[in-house]
């Protein structure tokens, strides 16, 4: 009975013993750490800010060019194939897509040489893929300075740091919760950078899509308007 009662002393000590040892562990707050970022933050903040907009004002606009309309062609051959070319154009007009801007811009042109209707068309297609890209640019330019801007902030921060072991000498502690607040803008910028050229090469992507049916779409006129001439 007493060796039992001076084990569980023994015990209550130890613990008591650990609980003074071990400090609690901070936690580390997400928030608190982009505070630590510095004034660099700001333009990595409008970075993040304008690529989201961007990214989603082209989607939604891609998106909206991308709507398949499988008997567009076929309504256009019939229209062409009456004669009737004003109820041709008005197919185009109600149809409020790239493609059928420019079938409508061939539309116009017809009775004109056939290298002239292609040429019209293929300016038409370059403009309405120029719109497409717009502000696309932007975008890329995001995903190459937004790194950059981080990599700054870092350097900023660890001349900082360096100076104020300079003047107030080195504490291992001090250098560690410097050198990690430091990087939080590296980190932040390489992670907008990333998204941006994700994002970019996406709408890219699915602008080439567009593209290439814009391109099956011319051919298919040009062969509705050497259907006569083969009958």
């Amino acid at each position: 009975m007493i060796l039992q009662t001076i084990l569980l002393q023994v015990d209550t000590v130890a613990q008591a013993i650990a609980e003074v040892a071990i400090p609690e562990k901070e936690k580390l707050s997400l928030f608190a750490l982009l505070k630590e970022g510095g004034i660099l933050m700001i333009p990595l903040l409008l970075c993040s800010v304008a690529m989201v907009y961007i990214f989603w004002e082209r989607f939604m606009a891609i998106r909206k060019a991308s709507v398949p309309d499988p008997n567009f062609i076929n309504r256009i051959r019939e229209q062409i194939m009456t004669g009737n070319l004003q109820g041709a154009k008005s197919q185009c007009k109600n149809t409020d897509t790239p493609i059928a801007r420019m079938i409508e811009k061939g539309v116009t042109r017809i009775g004109k040489p056939v290298d002239s209707i292609e040429k019209a068309m293929e300016n038409s297609g370059k403009l309405e893929v120029y719109k497409l890209e717009k502000n696309m640019t932007a975008l890329n330019t995001i995903a190459r300075i937004a790194p950059m801007f981080g990599f700054l902030g870092t350097i900023a921060g660890m001349i900082i740091l360096f100076f104020t072991i300079q003047h107030e000498g080195f504490s291992l502690e001090g250098i560690a919760g410097g050198i990690y607040t430091k990087m939080v803008t590296s980190a932040v910028g390489l992670i907008i950078g990333l998204l941006a050229h994700v994002a970019y090469d996406y709408l890219n992507a699915q602008i080439d899509k567009i593209v290439n049916k814009m391109e099956i779409a011319a051919a298919e006129f040009i062969d509705i308007l050497q259907e006569p001439a083969k009958a």
